[in-house]
């Protein structure tokens, strides 16, 4: 939701980032857990897949990379600081904007470790 030229954080924005790499996730180890699941030949070659896995971790780590930006943005211009400790609606969206930022590095570094068996691995062994 934007407030003049300013959007409001909100739970969406905050699970934004781990929704990201949790689909990663998924669509890296299940297709590659497709591509050798037949198990008829281990030694069989997972070229494909790497460069699939490769692309999709692109595309996360720049989605993550832009909320990350975003988030980390809005709360340095309005003031952002912690303790996060008054209630007022202004004082949770600073908190909801630095938890988005946590979350977001927390995500994009369980991103490079989800890729990570996929650059190491050639085949299906």
């Amino acid at each position: 939701m934007a407030i003049g030229n300013k959007t409001r954080d909100n739970l969406w924005t905050l699970i934004t980032t781990p929704t990201i790499w949790a689909v990663h996730f998924v669509l890296s180890y299940g297709s590659v857990a497709y591509g050798c699941a037949p198990n008829e030949d281990i030694f069989q070659g997972i070229g494909g897949y790497r460069i699939f896995v490769g692309g999709l971790t692109v595309v996360a780590l720049g989605a993550i990379g832009f909320v990350f930006l975003r988030a980390l943005g809005e709360w340095r211009r309005n003031g952002g600081r912690i303790p996060h400790e008054e209630d007022s609606a202004e004082v949770r969206e600073r908190f909801l904007e630095f938890s988005t930022v946590l979350l977001a590095g927390l995500s994009f570094v369980a991103v490079l470790y989800t890729a990570l068996p996929a650059a190491m691995m050639v085949d299906c062994r």
